[in-house]
C-alpha cells in the first residue's frame, strides 16, 4: 500500500512512523524544510520539501498511484485544496485533517468524507475519562451505534454464571474473555470468574446498565 501524507508537524510525524512500522510505503511532503530535513534523517522513506497545493508537485510524489492521501496540516484551506487537486488523479482514499469543526462541512461538499478533527476526538476521549473512569474504550462502531469496551467481572450477581447465562442481550454482547491472559472467543458454557477481563460489545446508549450488571 502506498500512502502520500502531507504536513510534518506532530501528526504527520507520528502516522509516519507508524505506517512505516506497518510496512507501507511512503512519500512525506512538507514546506517545512527543518521538518523535512528532520523527518528524511529519522525515517526511511522519500521527503518532499514543498507545497502539497501545487500539482507539479504532487505528480513528483507519484500521486496517481498512491492508496491513501492524508492532507495532516494545521492549515484547514491548505488541506482543503490540495485534496480537492489530487481527486482530479483518483486516489480511491482521501483524509483530511481539520482543525476548525466548522470547515468539516466545506470538506464534505466536495466530496472529501474521511475528515478527522484532532480537537473533537480528543474532547470526546476526555468525555469518556470522566464519565467511564474504569473501562477501556476500544472502538466505536458504526455511526457511534455501538461501543467495544474491556470490563471486569465484579458483580455478584454475575460472578460463577455461564456466558449463555447473561450474554447475548438486546443491550450487549461479551464477545472475548482472557483466561491466562490470552484472548479467547467465549463459549456458552463458559464460567465467569471474579476479577475477568472481558471485552463487551455494547448498543448506544446503554453503557450504564450494562457496567452496573457486569461491574460493581
Amino acid at each position: 500500500m502506498y500512502v502520500v501524507i502531507m504536513g510534518l508537524g506532530r501528526v504527520g510525524l507520528s502516522l509516519a512512523s507508524l505506517l512505516i512500522d506497518d510496512g507501507y510505503d511512503l512519500t512525506l511532503i512538507d514546506d517545512n524544510e527543518a521538518l523535512c530535513s528532520e523527518a528524511a534523517a529519522e525515517l526511511d522513506t522519500l521527503v518532499i520539501c514543498g507545497n502539497g497545493t501545487n500539482s507539479k508537485l504532487l505528480e513528483e510524489s507519484n500521486i496517481e498511484d498512491a492508496d491513501f492521501f492524508i492532507a495532516a496540516t494545521g492549515n484547514d484551506e491548505a488541506n482543503l485544496l490540495s485534496c480537492i487537486l489530487v481527486r482530479k488523479y483518483n486516489v480511491p482514499n482521501i483524509i483530511a485533517r481539520v482543525s476548525n469543526p466548522d470547515h468539516e462541512e466545506a470538506f464534505k461538499e466536495v466530496g472529501i468524507d474521511n475528515v478527522i478533527s484532532p480537537e473533537i476526538t480528543a474532547a470526546g476521549f476526555l468525555e469518556k475519562l470522566v464519565t467511564r473512569p474504569n473501562v477501556a474504550d476500544l472502538i466505536q462502531l458504526g455511526e457511534g451505534d455501538a461501543e467495544i469496551f474491556d470490563m471486569t467481572i465484579t458483580n455478584d450477581k454475575v460472578v460463577g454464571k455461564r456466558i449463555e447465562d447473561i450474554s447475548p442481550t438486546k443491550d450487549y454482547i461479551i464477545i472475548a474473555t482472557y483466561p491466562n491472559g490470552k484472548l479467547v472467543v467465549p463459549q456458552k458454557d463458559n464460567v465467569l470468574a471474579r476479577g475477568e477481563k472481558v471485552t463487551v460489545l455494547v448498543k448506544r446508549g446503554s453503557f450504564s446498565k450494562v457496567a452496573k450488571k457486569l461491574e460493581k
